[in-house]
């Protein structure tokens, strides 16, 4: 039973806790009784693993351009601000729309 649920646990060291042995000791049960381990398919497990890594790097991409951006901004804003207190006009900036 306990290497059975060993192919079916996903975090065998919380497995291991559970039933108070080591993962040497459940990996030996395994072998004595000839339980192999399912090979997970080559194929499909690229295929996730480079669309999630597309994924992320257009991820990663859109986050670089909105720093980009706001840093941009953020300079323009504190230029017209330097640019005020030079004049002697007010601190703060105008509002949207004045």
């Amino acid at each position: 039973m306990a290497v059975e649920r060993m192919r079916l646990s996903n975090h065998i060291g919380r497995l291991c806790e559970e039933l108070g042995v080591s993962r040497r000791t459940l990996e030996k049960w395994r072998r004595q009784i000839g339980v192999r381990e399912p090979e997970p398919a080559p194929v499909e497990r690229s295929e996730t693993v480079q669309e999630q890594n597309q994924r992320l790097k257009r991820a990663l991409a859109e986050k670089v351009l909105e720093v980009d951006f706001l840093q941009g901004a953020l300079q323009h804003v504190e230029a017209r601000r330097r640019q005020n207190i030079a004049s002697g006009a007010r601190a703060s900036t105008p509002r949207s729309g004045e």
